[in-house]
């Protein structure tokens, strides 16, 4: 099963080749974006399931002992363990400070999904990507087109509308 699951990147590849080359529909980051799209809304309901009479810090600490079995795994099976001995003090010190907001955002998202609605915790956690978009912006000099910004205000009005009492 694991082969299987680690081959999914080369199947993706060969799908992205036809579907992006032949008819310029998808190309190969799109199609792990709607895969994490996808995930991460499992993530959503088996979280919500998963927390009925559990604390939600303990509930957060199960799935991240879990992820890091699963991450590892994949690094082991593609021999990939390497390149941890070519990371530059940069490199460690963005992905502590990564693994830290991650920590954090799982261990708020958890308790908000315990005490709230799934719907409605999930399009507040899904305002992140307004955020995400302001801080690239100022912090990665990404541009801001009016495409993006158009659906930064929808995204940001599809929330509004969702929690509006």
């Amino acid at each position: 099963m694991i082969d299987s699951i680690l081959n999914i990147g080369n199947l993706l590849r060969i799908k992205d080749s036809f579907f992006y080359y032949k008819t310029g529909f998808m190309q190969t980051w799109m199609i792990y974006a709607l895969l994490s799209a996808f995930f991460a809304a499992l993530t959503a309901i088996f979280g919500k399931l998963g927390l009925k009479s559990i604390d939600s810090d303990l509930a957060t600490a199960i799935r991240t002992f879990f992820v890091l079995i699963i991450t590892w795994g994949f690094v082991f099976c593609r021999n990939k363990t390497e390149g941890v001995f070519q990371l530059s003090k940069q490199n460690w010190l963005m992905l502590i400070l990564s693994a830290m907001a991650t920590g954090l955002s799982w261990l708020f998202y958890y308790r908000a999904m315990q005490i709230g609605k799934v719907s409605e915790v999930t399009i507040i956690d899904k305002t992140s990507i307004v955020i995400t978009l302001i801080l690239a912006f100022i912090f990665l000099r990404e541009p801001l087109t009016p495409k993006i910004l158009v659906s930064t205000g929808l995204i940001f009005a599809g929330m509004m509308v969702m929690v509006w009492k």
